[in-house]
């Protein structure tokens, strides 16, 4: 199994890279990065650093783990657009880039930037048409495409990706349209949640392969829960107790909860930094976490 870490986009560049640079440094596989504008609040004034530049920053400073946003808003750029961006980050990393896209759901950025915040069904129109899109000008020397969003004529996309493939990941869990748009065109597919809900979405996300005639295997999956990596009992049970996706547990616990991801099929497990504290705290709970769980697993 493959373990990756995501820092907040609220802390400051060096802390980011820090938190990159001894992740690579133990042995994790990827650092992934939130696409928002600001927080998700009524308070909309917190810090928010912007995901592509600081992807940009991560390809040439850090040398050998996997980058991608988790995941892009396809409602903030074009998709021509960020198939641009995209390619050049690549190419700065040396092919180390995965695209992390979905549809975009964050309402307070749309109404304070002027970006158009669609209906559900018509934001994931545009991710469908988005897909299509971008996975054509990585392939194609030229792109036409007249969608009812997106329209190119005679689109060139020069230079390609490093990657000869450049993994496109769906995020998201909706089961009747954000599944079926990763089982057509997702080379990864990531959601929120614990090992049974991992277990669930995952076959149907299999029946929408089927569907297609698509084998369910050639996607990669991908998950997080917020790490708590304890010995006490009494923390261990209220945050079992709050209804978000945790992993919870002395490292023993965390083990069993981690073997319970990798039996729902679970192929990478990305850890927030979200509660972990800054610092060397924060340092501390990767390395534990790393020492105790991650390193059974590979």
């Amino acid at each position: 199994m493959k373990f990756s870490v995501w820092p907040g986009p609220a802390q400051p560049w060096e802390s980011t890279l820090e938190l990159a640079l001894h992740a690579e440094k133990r042995g994790y596989d990827g650092i992934w990065y939130a696409d928002h504008f600001m927080p998700n609040a009524e308070d909309v004034s917190g810090p928010t650093n912007e995901a592509w530049t600081t992807l940009a920053a991560l390809a040439a400073s850090v040398p050998r783990i996997r980058i991608g946003p988790l995941v892009t808003g396809n409602t903030y750029r074009h998709p021509a657009v960020l198939a641009k961006m995209a390619a050049t980050v690549d190419n700065i990393s040396a092919g180390r880039l995965v695209l992390g896209l979905g549809a975009g759901w964050q309402e307070n950025e749309h109404q304070k930037y002027g970006i158009e915040f669609s209906t559900l069904g018509g934001r994931m129109r545009r991710l469908e048409e988005a897909c299509q899109v971008v996975k054509s000008l990585f392939l194609n020397d030229r792109t036409d495409f007249a969608g009812r969003y997106y329209q190119l004529t005679d689109a060139p996309l020069v230079p390609k990706p490093a990657q000869r493939t450049l993994p496109l990941l769906i995020g998201g869990g909706g089961e009747k349209v954000t599944m079926r748009i990763a089982a057509t065109y997702a080379d990864e597919w990531n959601v929120w949640g614990g090992p049974e809900i991992l277990k669930q979405k995952g076959a149907v996300l299999e029946e929408h392969c089927r569907a297609i005639g698509r084998d369910p295997k050639e996607i990669h999956r991908s998950a997080q829960g917020m790490l708590v990596l304890t010995d006490d009992k009494e923390m261990i049970e209220r945050m079992k107790a709050s209804g978000r996706p945790v992993i919870a547990g002395n490292g023993a616990q965390v083990r069993e909860v981690v073997q319970a991801y990798a039996d729902a099929g679970v192929d990478e497990l990305i850890i927030p930094d979200f509660n972990l504290g800054s610092g060397s705290a924060r340092l501390g709970q990767y390395d534990r976490f790393w020492d105790e769980v991650a390193i059974h697993f590979r």
